[in-house]
């Protein structure tokens, strides 16, 4: 298990996120998104945090356009933890350090 943020395309995506055997929370991301350089901090130190149960990954959403249509991603930055096929929990648009540990803690701890 990495301990770091893993970025991935539209097509390691099955492989990557879906299969999977820790839930998994997806990081969209833009480069011309100031948003998200506020974001990407917080992401990395929930990778350290949670790298024992949580595997974090990013995707680029202008390359990506598969997935982002698949998740419904209209805004960057955006989340969605997803286990398996099933999507767990999503937001979109910047969102606090506090809360982000909150999503995942609710999520990872009754797992």
């Amino acid at each position: 298990m990495s301990k770091g943020v893993t970025t991935i395309t539209d097509a390691e995506f099955e492989t990557e996120v879906l299969q999977a055997e820790q839930p998994v929370l997806v990081y969209f991301w833009a480069s011309w998104c100031g948003p998200c350089q506020l974001m990407s901090p917080m992401i990395n130190q929930a990778a350290t945090k949670y790298s024992d149960r949580l595997k974090i990954v990013k995707i680029e959403v202008d390359p990506n356009p598969v997935t982002v249509k698949k998740y419904q991603v209209e805004g960057v930055p955006a989340l969605r933890l997803i286990q398996g096929e099933k999507l767990l929990a999503s937001t979109e648009g910047v969102i606090g350090k506090d809360k982000l540990l909150e999503l995942l803690d609710k999520h990872l701890n009754s797992n």
